[in-house]
């Protein structure tokens, strides 16, 4: 299946999801919000793709939801129940957009260049892990265009940087560079430039897909579900998980790797 705005790479285990609106540097328009959960839905279908990259085409990773779209939720000629009836469902709709990159059984890292405004903070914290380019700037917009975040950055990013960085970011709604974001915790690993930056998230991506897909894909269910969750529940829940998945051909071949020698070569199974 084809997409307007989105593009899809595939190479030894690794998948490249595009964000490809590159003159309008991927603004998030109406049929990407759509064509996204769909794409991550493909890709996790995928017994081939072991990890995710999520990277932006042209200047910019992303400035965001694009206006246009934006100005169509003043949903005008309808009552007031409906409108926010109405405008209730399709917050919604954008929230599933975003969910679906964290849920996504792979892990996913995104590769941000440029600019990484508002929707742009939702989609990178809703990533696994995220590396930047020197250069990037980053901004919960929302603040500043009267809008409260509403489709995940002020849920996910308090899981990622502190409560104090996290309040500065929303309550001011200022921008800051990659140096800062790396400080605070919000990107991994600042590169050089997009080049460095598209050859570390590949050497990363090839790194992770190397390991047992099972032991990956296992390791990300594990961390998902101690959101919340005490010490004790988190053992509980590894405990049931490895003695569903520990006894696997791919342990069996690690160990088989170990002993003889050479890289090991895991099949998922």
């Amino acid at each position: 299946m084809g997409f307007e705005h989105l593009g899809i790479e595939k190479a030894g285990g690794v998948a490249t999801l595009w964000l490809d609106r590159p003159a309008k540097h991927n603004a998030l328009s109406a049929d990407m919000w759509a064509d996204l959960p769909v794409a991550m839905h493909q890709l996790a279908e995928d017994p081939a793709v072991r990890v995710i990259v999520v990277a932006g085409r042209g200047p910019s990773f992303t400035v965001g939801i694009d206006l246009e779209m934006l100005a169509s939720l003043a949903l005008v000629g309808l009552s007031e129940a409906d409108r926010r009836r109405q405008l209730l469902r399709k917050v919604k709709e954008l929230q599933t957009t975003m969910s679906a990159l964290a849920e996504s059984p792979q892990p996913v890292i995104a590769a941000i260049h440029g600019y990484c405004l508002g929707a742009g903070l939702d989609l990178i914290t809703a990533c696994d892990i995220r590396l930047a380019a020197a250069g990037a700037v980053f901004g919960i917009r929302e603040t500043r265009m009267g809008l409260v975040a509403d489709v995940g950055t002020m849920q996910r990013l308090p899981r990622i940087i502190s409560a104090g960085h996290m309040a500065e970011l929303v309550y001011t709604g200022t921008d800051i560079d990659a140096d800062r974001a790396a400080a605070i915790g919000l990107v991994n690993r600042v590169l050089p430039d997009s080049d460095a930056l598209h050859n570390a998230a590949a050497t990363m991506a090839a790194e992770i897909a190397a390991n047992s897909p099972l032991v990956v894909q296992g390791a990300k269910a594990v961390l998902r579900a101690g959101e919340g969750r005490s010490i004790q529940e988190g053992l509980d829940y590894v405990a049931v998980w490895n003695s569903a998945f520990l006894l696997s051909d791919d342990l069996t071949e690690a160990i088989a790797a170990h002993i003889e020698g050479r890289p090991p070569d895991f099949k998922g199974r």
